[in-house]
């Protein structure tokens, strides 16, 4: 066999036996009482058995009467690699919500708890990642980090240069993996290269992070699925706990990543001396008030449902942002995109004027995000720009911002809280407006046309 492949075989003259292989596709073996099951996903499972194995890259096994046995080894280590699923079938239905992605979107301050539960040391004002495997002196040794990924990942990386860059002052390189390993990327011994991946076993993700270790690189992993390909082969990791995601548009998963790179730079920052203990306390402090300001952001959500209609028909959408909301700006074009089949592009706000201001008239809609800090006179200056070529502007504007209105059309406010934290909560009404316009377009929203949950091919 070549190529990628999640197999499973029975044979007529050997009813009694099963065959499975793996090669870049992932495949799990369920062990139930007196029965046996193989899955590429243990959504599929987990109302039969909690207790799976996850066959390794090329790895064949055969499940017969006697029970299960690999050609990976002594069959008696089969009992040894038997791991234990700690959610339940009820977190995969859809408990009254019309969608699974709409289902997501409200998890979200559970799930944003789920990431730092446990890990923000409120004494010492840092963040404590067992799972990192990283001594303080390690951090501090750190040349440089290279933060690999795809899609709404990718888009989580973004963000973490940001907060990784002005936290603990390690230079970020942020690749799409799908083209990183087409070249030849300079790896060095003192780089760290951290790989996203929601389901641990995207193939250019994954292909990029074994360029890595072949290069000598320190590799860590951001996943949500516990047992995945990624989660085995990095050297440490951090899992983001944000349970099963259903829906192909990842909503929850990313913004469990962007927590994660959060207490990461938290934790950097500290071993690196560049914040104190009372900064860090600050920013953790911060960190555990996002689910609240989460939830109150989505007690709106029939406002912006309200607004969303406005957009049904529209054919084209810009979004706009400025430093750290920049790639929250990519991340609600793609949301639109996969969903609504609407065309849409994120761009940096000051890029406007750089060519897409070309496009800007009555009939194209324009998202800003335009909260409270530094460049917030900057992005203002976009939106008038924007309203002088009879532009309709969305702003994503600060709670108690009055001066929002006399520029923008329609206005969605979100908490104040640390500038670097703010993609958290600029994300979800950018979220919600992608569901609720494909809603009203009538697109299947949890099964958007030609994509997958997990793109586990080239």
């Amino acid at each position: 066999m070549h190529g990628t492949y999640g197999i499973v075989v029975l044979s007529a003259d050997e009813p009694d036996t099963l065959v499975a292989a793996r090669y870049g596709s992932p495949l799990v073996a369920g062990i139930g009482d007196g029965e046996y099951f193989v899955t590429s996903d243990v959504a599929a499972i987990v109302s039969h058995t909690r207790e799976v194995i996850y066959l390794e890259e090329g790895e064949v096994i055969k499940i017969d009467l006697k029970g299960i046995s690999s050609d990976n080894g002594h069959p008696s280590l089969i009992r040894e690699r038997i791991e234990y699923v700690d959610w339940d079938i009820n977190e995969i239905e859809k408990d009254g919500y019309t969608h699974f992605m709409l289902k997501e979107i409200y998890s979200q301050p559970e799930s944003l708890s789920n990431a730092f539960r446990g890990r923000l040391d409120l004494e010492q004002g840092t963040a404590h990642l067992g799972g990192l495997n990283m001594s303080e002196e390690e951090m501090r040794s750190i040349d440089r980090i290279v933060i690999t990924a795809c899609g709404t990942s990718w888009h989580a990386a973004l963000i973490g240069k940001y907060l990784i860059e002005a936290l603990s002052r390690i230079p970020v390189q942020v690749e799409y993996a799908s083209e990183f390993r087409y070249r030849d990327p300079v790896l060095t011994p003192g780089t760290v290269m951290i790989v996203i991946s929601q389901s641990g076993e995207t193939a250019d993700t994954l292909a990029a992070l074994r360029l890595a270790a072949k290069r000598k690189c320190r590799t860590l992993g951001i996943v949500n699925v516990v047992g995945s390909t990624i989660a085995r082969e990095t050297d440490a990791g951090v899992y983001i706990h944000a349970g099963p995601e259903i829906g192909v548009a990842s909503t929850k998963a990313f913004t469990s990543q962007v927590m994660v790179l959060s207490l990461i730079s938290l934790a950097f920052g500290r071993a690196r001396n560049i914040l104190n203990r009372k900064q860090g306390l600050e920013f953790a402090q911060q960190i555990i008030a996002i689910p609240e300001k989460v939830a109150k952001i989505l007690d709106n959500s029939s406002e912006i449902a309200e607004i969303a209609r406005e957009f049904t028909y529209v054919s084209n959408f810009l979004y706009l942002g400025r430093g750290v909301n920049y790639p929250v700006a990519l991340e609600g074009a793609l949301k639109l995109k996969e969903i609504s089949y609407i065309h849409a592009e994120g761009y940096p706000a000051a890029e406007m004027k750089h060519g897409p201001i070309a496009l800007i008239d009555e009939m194209m809609p324009i998202a800003v995000i335009a909260v409270k800090g530094a460049a917030y006179d900057k992005v203002i200056s976009n939106i008038e720009q924007v309203k002088a070529r009879h532009g309709r502007v969305l702003a994503i504007a600060t709670d108690g911002d009055i001066d929002i209105e006399s520029v923008s059309d329609w206005v969605i406010r979100v908490p104040e809280t640390s500038d670097m934290l703010v993609p958290l909560l600029t994300v979800i009404p950018l979220q919600l407006l992608a569901y609720h316009i494909a809603v009203s377009r009538g697109c299947d929203v949890d099964k958007p046309r030609n994509l997958a949950k997990s793109v586990t091919v080239e």
